[in-house]
């Protein structure tokens, strides 16, 4: 039986401005090589679009349900785009909730996602999480940095990696945080509560894809695992 994973594909990743073709193309060649081996299943982030889409309706006023609702749009028109990147091999419906992805299962590999349906203080993360909770499966973060730090290694170059954190200091550190849609800490909230809660196996890995190979191989890869 193949093992089952749970992939979180950050937005920033699929399209950071323009759509990133290079990393989508070995995205795909790297899943491929292992679809006998693994199921895996894909959840997209929204990204820059959902951000753009977040900020301008903040700006006329509108409620933090909105912003949310227009973030989650916005995860769904990422994984239309990614379902057709990658053919006939997934699923040609989007997806809507837990039912659906359990069913695509059995005959797709990869089954790709966006968020399901709204949730107070969620993003795809927390989709993501509830995902690998169903399935009993681990968990892969894929964002547009190499893992965890102290401190936004973008913001503050003195930040020092984190290779490997347990489930309750990753929750509380996740949750020193304020929530708001379109963040963009490493995962949110309710997915830190959700994989402490369900001891998910979770994996925080940049989106070089020959260090996903490495570790689906189960050779030495860098990141950070969170776990026990």
């Amino acid at each position: 039986m193949k093992q089952k994973i749970v992939v979180s594909v950050g937005g920033s990743l699929i399209i950071p401005q323009e759509i990133n073709h290079r990393f989508l193309h070995e995205l795909k060649k790297t899943l491929n090589k292992h679809t006998t081996t693994y199921q895996f299943i894909i959840v997209c982030g929204g990204g820059h679009l959902a951000r753009t889409a977040i900020n301008a309706l903040k700006k006329e006023g509108r409620s933090v349900y909105e912003q949310a609702r227009a973030g989650i749009r916005a995860t769904r028109v990422n994984a239309l785009f990614l379902m057709q990147w990658f053919g006939k091999q997934t699923n040609d419906t989007l997806l809507l909730n837990m039912k659906q992805v359990h069913t695509a299962i059995k005959k797709n590999n990869p089954v790709i996602c966006g968020a399901l349906r709204w949730a107070p203080h969620a993003t795809t993360d927390t989709t993501a999480a509830k995902l690998a909770t169903l399935l009993k499966c681990p968990l892969i973060n894929l964002s547009d940095t190499p893992g965890l730090y102290t401190a936004d290694p973008r913001t503050h170059p003195s930040a020092q990696f984190i290779p490997a954190i347990s489930w309750k200091a990753f929750e509380t550190k996740a949750h020193a945080l304020v929530f708001k849609p379109g963040q963009h800490f490493i995962l949110d909230q309710q997915a830190a509560s959700i994989i402490r809660k369900n001891q998910i196996p979770t994996y925080l890995l940049s989106g070089n894809m020959e260090n996903l190979n490495t570790f689906l191989l189960h050779k030495k890869w860098k990141g950070t695992i969170v776990n026990g």
